[in-house]
């Protein structure tokens, strides 16, 4: 029985002396159809065409002789390799690597990579690979059928993005194809391919930026500003002048308590809905989200604006009134309600995000809010919150806030 496999990364170039050294030896080769074809693979050797990688490790793990399993660029970098090395095939990996299809495709494109972010898009997580191209400036996508570029682009309509497509890399019929996202739904793409997705502003597109301590996404941090649901004089000093607190639902104790309830991470799309200031929309933003800021005041567009500027986070700003305007935007994943009342609850509900939140200022309204929520599939909370601001030299209270806060959770869903 075989407990060893050899997993050849191919990128179109000529094999290594020690990926030739494995193939001569082996008597079972996995792979695509071209790697198959690849005149280096024995004539006797037994072939698997690779579908189930799962499938493949358990006749791997059964066959007695030398295995081989040939896969496009590097098979470590969401690759084969993982699923060989799963305890249950007991098979030891050794790996022969090769440039991985992200960078040649950034290479072809003549562009850094240390500050993209990284996804694989299948049909499951198409939606999901496009909040992360809605939140970050820079991103590579690893697509597969049903998933492709002009997938991506039907769903990130209203938004612009430059596309670089990369088909058939390391082929001889490998193509670069450079267009907005706005047309790469107009065209037939071959598989496979890798979408880098640019654009989004921000400093982080800034070709004099700093050099980089950390690969992946770098949110600006303006000087002298550190934490989260900051106060509106921490905005000011970022550059957004128009933030200001503009009633109850604006507080930072408010806030605070709001997004550690929605919870926002990256592959999600949060909802703001009567934005204000634009505060928990840059700092949802700033968690790593896909962001809609949602008002029907063009002040509060302009206010969000500038903060989303001033922090440097891509926010995609929907000036009009909800619940109609609502109709037409994405799935949201979870949904902050700050303003508009028990009409736009329910249409936030109608939506099924897996968390909302929203607050009342009198218990008559957390009482019609809350029973918007119930017996909808959401599990209710309420709390009553109260904030007082303290002038640490006298120790006199300098203001007072007080608030329902209402948070609702899909009962089909795990805490």
């Amino acid at each position: 029985m075989a407990d060893r496999v050899t997993v050849i990364g191919w990128d179109g170039s000529p094999l290594t002396r020690a990926a030739t050294a494995a193939l001569s030896a082996a008597t079972l080769v996995a792979g695509a159809a071209h790697h198959l074809a690849l005149p280096e693979v024995p004539e006797d050797a037994e072939r698997i065409r690779l579908g189930s990688v799962d499938l493949a490790a358990r006749r791997i793990a059964g066959h007695r002789g030398s295995a081989v399993v040939l896969a496009d660029g590097d098979p470590g970098f969401f690759g084969v390799v993982r699923t060989l090395r799963a305890p249950e095939h007991g098979l030891e990996v050794e790996v022969v690597p090769a440039v991985s299809a992200v960078a040649t495709a950034f290479a072809r494109a003549g562009m850094p990579w240390d500050d993209a972010q990284i996804v694989v898009a299948h049909p499951r997580t198409l939606r999901r690979a496009v909040n992360v191209c809605r939140a970050h400036h820079k991103v590579a996508v690893l697509t597969s059928p049903g998933a492709g570029p002009a997938e991506l682009a039907l769903l990130l309509e209203g938004v612009h993005r430059t596309f670089v497509i990369c088909e058939e890399l390391g082929t001889d019929r490998e193509r670069v194809t450079v267009l907005t996202s706005d047309k790469a739904a107009d065209h037939a793409w071959r598989d496979p391919n890798v979408v880098i997705v640019v654009g989004g502003g921000g400093p982080e597109t800034a070709t004099t930026a700093p050099a980089a301590w950390i690969a992946g996404r770098r949110p600006a941090q303006p000087p002298g500003i550190r934490g989260w649901a900051l106060p509106p004089e921490a905005y000011r000093e970022a550059g957004a002048e128009g933030v200001r607190e503009s009633g109850e639902g604006e507080f930072p104790h408010l806030r605070a308590a709001q997004l550690a309830i929605l919870g926002p991470r990256t592959g999600d799309l949060v909802w703001d809905i009567g934005s204000g200031s634009g505060a928990l929309a840059v700092e949802a933003a700033r968690f790593g989200a896909a962001v809609l800021a949602v008002d029907a005041d063009p002040g509060a567009c302009s206010r969000t604006d500038a903060a989303a500027r001033a922090f440097g986070v891509p926010l995609q700003i929907v000036c009009g009134r909800a619940p109609q305007v609502l109709e037409r935007l994405p799935e949201p994943d979870v949904v902050r309600v700050g303003g508009g009342g028990v009409q736009v609850v329910r249409a936030v509900v109608d939506r099924r995000p897996e968390r909302i939140v929203t607050h009342a200022s009198t218990r008559d309204e957390a009482e019609a809010l809350g029973a918007a929520l119930t017996g909808n599939g959401y599990t209710t909370e309420c709390s009553l919150l109260q904030s007082v601001d303290l002038d640490t030299e006298v120790w006199t209270e300098r203001e007072r806030s007080v608030v329902f806060l209402l948070s609702a959770r899909r009962s089909d869903l795990a805490p």
